[in-house]
């Protein structure tokens, strides 16, 4: 089943567990949340918890129906389509805004542990890192399993803790060697996720200004994609061009490929670079003063368009006109 292309013409079609819970055992309704929270489903409203139509969902929700029936509390289970009042694709964003609140924590424990392992030097603050990082790297898993609908922060949090692993392994965060199944970098397909937001309308845009005016972009479902030959990913899960410890695609891309002109150097892309980063990573790290703006100006973009190609062709004319201010403001 392929959720990324959940909906149809005539609707998303999704499980709904509902259920009523007596007021003892009182560890019931912790556990029943506990449940419902690994299982990634969203509450609709009180009692009534959706995932998508699926035989997994449907054999998970039925066995939390027995779990809560064998308690004495009360639950059935049924299909639905929703014609009123909530709409697909608002119960989409349900289910996306829950995962990134997942991703962020995830990133959060990252960045923390990140802090307090610079300032520990003792073997044991090492092993318990390494524990710490473990664990962390199996509930991004977890939630990524769950991730129905392609939600934003998985590459953010998978890059931090793929470069404090590195950090951990005395590995530096720099670029690996080329790998030769890149060959040339024009007239190449470029595949990233649906949904195109400010780090890869910006990644596009740094291609096709400086790699390859006529590279074509592909966008995938977040689910099931199977990359073909000669595709070359970017700002998605084991893409070829992603995250990198604390660096957003752009940054990465701008500082690993053989761009023209010495654009690597340029510092007009560099502040464009540092403002992608604080919008995307939302750490404030730069601070630069047009951030707020150009965030909102992303914003607005993408309220007003849901078509990705348009995403990036009306985002290109907008960094088109960036790096012309930055380039006159730095000269």
């Amino acid at each position: 089943m392929n959720l990324g292309d959940y909906a149809d013409d005539q609707g998303a079609r999704w499980l709904l567990l509902m259920h009523q819970l007596p007021a003892k055992p009182a560890y019931l309704r912790v556990k029943v949340w506990r449940r419902l929270q690994a299982l990634g489903a969203v509450a609709v409203k009180n009692a009534v918890h959706a995932l998508p139509a699926s035989a997994e969902a449907q054999e998970d929700f039925a066995w939390l129906r027995r779990e809560i029936a064998g308690e004495g509390g009360e639950a059935m289970v049924c299909e639905a389509r929703f014609v009123d009042g909530l709409s697909d694709r608002e119960l989409q964003e349900l289910f996306r805004q829950a995962r990134e609140a997942d991703y962020r924590a995830v990133g959060d424990e990252a960045r923390a542990l990140a802090a307090g392992n610079a300032a520990a030097n003792s073997p044991e603050a090492g092993t318990e890192a390494r524990r710490q990082l473990a664990r962390l790297r199996t509930r991004l898993d977890q939630i990524a399993a769950i991730d129905f609908f392609g939600a934003c922060g998985r590459e953010i949090a998978d890059g931090l803790i793929g470069g404090l692993e590195n950090e951990l392994r005395g590995v530096q965060d720099e670029a690996p060697p080329a790998s030769p199944d890149h060959g040339r970098l024009e007239q190449r397909v470029w595949v990233t996720r649906r949904g195109v937001q400010v780090d890869r309308i910006a990644s596009a845009w740094l291609i096709r200004r400086f790699i390859d005016p006529r590279a074509s972009f592909r966008f995938v479902p977040p689910r099931g994609y199977a990359p073909q030959p000669g595709d070359l990913r970017f700002d998605m899960f084991e893409a070829e061009f992603t995250h990198r410890g604390e660096r957003c695609t752009f940054e990465v891309l701008l500082s690993e490929l053989p761009v023209q002109c010495a654009a690597a150097d340029d510092p007009a892309l560099r502040v464009i670079a540092e403002i992608v980063h604080d919008i995307d990573l939302k750490d404030g790290k730069f601070g630069h003063p047009d951030t707020d703006g150009i965030r909102t100006m992303i914003a607005a973009l993408c309220a007003a368009c849901d078509d990705d190609a348009e995403r990036l062709r009306r985002g290109a004319e907008l960094l088109d006109d960036l790096y012309a201010y930055f380039r006159k403001q730095l000269r």
